[in-house]
């Protein structure tokens, strides 16, 4: 009863924020792809405890975790090709930048590696959700070019959560990962965004 309390607790707080870009539905058996670096594969936290696995038991749908710890937008980019012929998912959760950021790459490589990567999953029938990384410094933020490319292809977007779990002490890991609590936060805003954009 507390988990089913909470879980409604959430989705209406989520519920209270700004309407995002309708998704298509998921089907029972449609399969949504987590694409993205550590943040996706979970470093910092059980297998178990990782936003895909966490996100796939919030909404009833199968999760594909395909993250790479260390991966930038460009080695993502390279990859996803593969992914998406092997997954063939309905939607695709997009979560990158954070290495390249950390790298000080160009912003301008970084949004055209995620605008080519959002491209590749439409190309494939795939819905996209994007998540803004928030830059690695204090009160950094995601930078502007995750709202420019949210606001070009018209995808729900979410930049808050991840600036509030990475800069919070108490539900981090190490300096840049979240822990198992800090996981489950995010995957519970990505449950919040998929059901206000319709697409469970």
């Amino acid at each position: 009863m507390r988990t089913l309390f909470a879980l409604f607790l959430a989705f209406a707080l989520a519920a209270c924020g700004e309407k995002p870009p309708p998704l298509p539905h998921l089907g029972p058996s449609d399969l949504v792809l987590a694409f993205g670096d550590s943040l996706t594969y979970g470093t910092g936290a059980r297998p178990e405890e990782a936003y895909p696995k966490v996100l796939a038991q919030l909404i009833g749908r199968k999760v594909v975790g395909a993250g790479v710890p260390g991966e930038t937008t460009a080695e993502g980019l390279e990859r996803l090709p593969e992914v998406l012929d092997e997954v063939k998912p309905r939607l695709m959760l997009l979560c990158m930048g954070g290495n390249d950021m950390l790298r000080k790459a160009d912003f301008a490589g970084i949004e055209g590696n995620l605008r080519a990567m959002v491209q590749l999953a439409r190309a494939h029938g795939a819905g996209v959700v994007l998540i803004g990384v928030p830059m690695p410094e204090l009160f950094g933020g995601p930078p502007e070019f995750y709202d420019r490319i949210a606001k070009e292809f018209s995808l729900p977007l979410e930049k808050k959560i991840l600036n509030d779990v990475l800069f919070d002490h108490a539900l981090k890991s190490d300096l840049i990962h979240p822990n198992a609590r800090g996981y489950r936060r995010f995957a519970e805003a990505i449950a919040g965004l998929l059901h206000r954009a319709g697409a469970v």
